[in-house]
């Protein structure tokens, strides 16, 4: 091979390089949804940016904090859920287990989430003080208000998925 050859296919490969590159830090986190029955999809933030948007003023760790997200029962209702009279004597048995991608999980039982059970609301947060957040936090939190431990205000959510006891 000559000079000019290698140049150009040295080139060729910092220029696919460099794509590959940009795709991969573009690429949109998704959020994992596992319902009843295996159904399962994978949500972005453009997905929850098209849900009904909320703002939750809260206390984090005793500092005031705003946060903006969306009604965690929302993003839930894109998937199998153990509601109505096909799960009339099973509902209680399920739960949703949070998972992150530090490897932290969470469980919340369904009969917390489920509004025939109890008025209780959890959002799936994007935004903290007007900002996205960070890498440290995000792009996905559980923001559970009214918790007496922060335990379950899981960040760097990945994953929600509805299981039954066994």
């Amino acid at each position: 091979m000559n000079n000019m050859t290698i140049v150009k296919l040295s080139a060729t490969v910092v220029f696919l390089l460099s794509i590959a590159f940009v795709a991969r830090s573009q690429a949109q986190p998704t959020l994992t949804l596992q319902g009843v029955g295996g159904k399962a999809l994978a949500l972005s933030s453009v997905d929850l940016a098209k849900l009904p948007q909320k703002t939750i003023k809260t206390t984090d760790h005793g500092t005031a904090a705003t946060f903006e997200g969306v009604l965690l029962s929302d993003v839930l209702h894109k998937v199998g859920l153990p509601t109505g009279e096909e799960f009339h004597s099973t509902a209680a048995s399920y739960y949703m287990l949070v998972e992150a991608r530090d490897g932290y999980r969470a469980v919340f039982a369904w009969a917390e989430l489920d509004p025939t059970f109890m008025d209780k609301d959890v959002y799936v947060a994007t935004k903290r003080d007007g900002h996205l957040l960070g890498e440290t936090d995000g792009p996905f939190q559980l923001v559970a208000p009214g918790e007496k431990r922060g335990a379950r205000w899981v960040r760097q959510v990945t994953a929600l998925r509805i299981l039954r006891a066994k």
